[in-house]
């Protein structure tokens, strides 16, 4: 192959030049646009026909019970992802998805669904995703180059806009024409097809530098591993940023309760505005997960300003109500998470250990993830009390708060991370800028 041939294919995007990394990113596509495309439509089937009276519980309980997998089984997860091989995990976690959606496929054909299946439908989806996150982004490592970490972040980070989007157009409007039943049986196809598809990809050994191979030789003689308390106490400046956007998610993922609730008791329309809503959302965190390592600023800088943004894009509909308003505001929004997604999850890659990876960012799904079942809750409930409308004001004001926090941590960082984090920062930062 010749020096110009090399240069062409460095120019291909990672997915087309790299054909075991864009196979699962395919997989991962088809996965996560199933289980969004499945929370959004049963929440709309809930607010809209299942449920009279407390709407905004029942939604917003629907939606905490997807969230529980990810929290509770963060401990499974991180011990499963470390000790099996990845794609074994990623191939059986599709598949027991798409066998769960299939019984629920069949179950609402042959009789009417009730409430209780709706919700166990959506744990055992959710304990697939559960396990297949963490796993996919611990393999990045098994599929790309090192100079293309980044780059290969931004496409994973990417697939959750690409499901926000796709999932959201598909969900509300396939339970408007098809019933659950129809929605069923199309999650069902995308697990499957994803399973399918990862049977095809190999994986390939990480190689790990001279000092980390030392260092695990070192903690082979150890008897007790590490434990996930362990690993966030040795990154000081990591767990800083955690409890930020830890603390951020108790507001910002509440737009997912507030969008069904604002159709249908502000706009007053039917599906096809929630899959404007939702799919203004992927868009914006679509854009934000490609163009994020263009944007320039130290993490925590441009960080504590998405948040700022985020806040004043989401209080804008609370202020004036209108469909398009709600739908560029929500575009900027979902931006701001996009690009805050690709720039702290690649600072994230650089900054853990390769052998603590998989605690890691099982406990990383687990913490953010936390916050959701109380905001679904909390929010759910204010939302059978307050209009939809000062739900967006209240997701806005408690945005501001955890903006102020992350922009502190720029005096901090020096002094309190480790220096591998410090100089791990410093490269993130810069490959953000080139």
């Amino acid at each position: 192959m010749t020096v110009t041939s090399v240069d062409e294919g460095r120019r291909l995007p990672l997915v087309l030049r790299n054909r075991a990394f864009g196979t699962v990113w395919l997989a991962q596509v088809l996965s996560q646009a199933a289980i969004r495309m499945f929370q959004v439509g049963v929440s709309w089937w809930l607010v809209a026909y299942a449920v009279s009276d407390g709407r905004g519980l029942a939604s917003g309980l629907f939606m905490a019970v997807s969230t529980l997998p990810a929290v509770t089984l963060a401990s499974v997860v991180a011990r499963t992802v470390a000790r099996f091989a990845h794609r074994l995990v990623l191939r059986a976690a599709t598949a027991g998805a798409g066998t769960a959606a299939s019984v629920l496929a069949i179950g609402a054909y042959t009789s009417e669904l009730p409430l209780a299946a709706a919700y166990a439908a959506t744990l055992a989806l959710a304990a697939g995703q559960a396990f297949f996150d963490p796993c996919l982004t611990t393999s990045v490592a098994e599929l790309v180059d090192d100079e293309d970490i980044e780059a290969a972040t931004g496409f994973e980070l990417s697939t959750q806009s690409l499901a926000g989007l796709g999932g959201a157009l598909l969900g509300a409007l396939i339970v408007d024409g098809a019933g659950v039943t129809g929605l069923a049986i199309g999650c069902a196809a995308a697990y499957l097809t994803a399973a399918v598809l990862l049977s095809t990809v190999r994986f390939r050994p990480t190689a790990m530098p001279p000092d980390d191979e030392a260092a695990k030789g070192a903690e082979a003689t150890e008897e007790q591993p590490r434990t996930l308390r362990r690993i966030l106490a040795d990154l000081p400046f990591v767990r800083r940023i955690l409890l930020c956007f830890t603390a951020a998610n108790l507001f910002s993922t509440a737009v997912f309760i507030v969008i069904p609730l604002y159709t249908e008791s502000v706009l007053h329309n039917g599906g096809g505005t929630v899959a404007l809503l939702e799919a203004s959302l992927g868009t914006g965190t679509l854009i934000g997960s490609f163009t994020g390592a263009r944007v320039p600023g130290r993490p925590t800088v441009l960080g504590s300003w998405l948040l700022g943004v985020m806040a004043a894009a989401l209080a804008v509909p609370g202020l004036f109500a209108g469909r398009f308003v709600i739908a560029g505001c929500l575009v900027v929004a979902g931006w701001c998470g996009g690009v805050i997604g690709v720039r702290f999850v690649a600072l994230f890659q650089r900054l853990v250990p390769v052998a603590d990876k998989p605690g890691f960012f099982a406990v990383m799904q687990a913490v953010l993830g936390a916050t959701f079942p109380i905001a679904s809750l909390l929010f759910g409930l204010l939302g059978d009390q307050l209009s939809a409308q000062t739900l967006c004001l209240i997701q806005a004001v408690g945005l501001v708060p955890a903006a102020c926090a992350l922009a502190l941590l720029r005096d901090r960082t020096a002094d309190d991370a480790p220096a591998t984090e410090t100089e791990a920062a410093a490269h993130g930062t810069a490959g953000g800028k080139g």
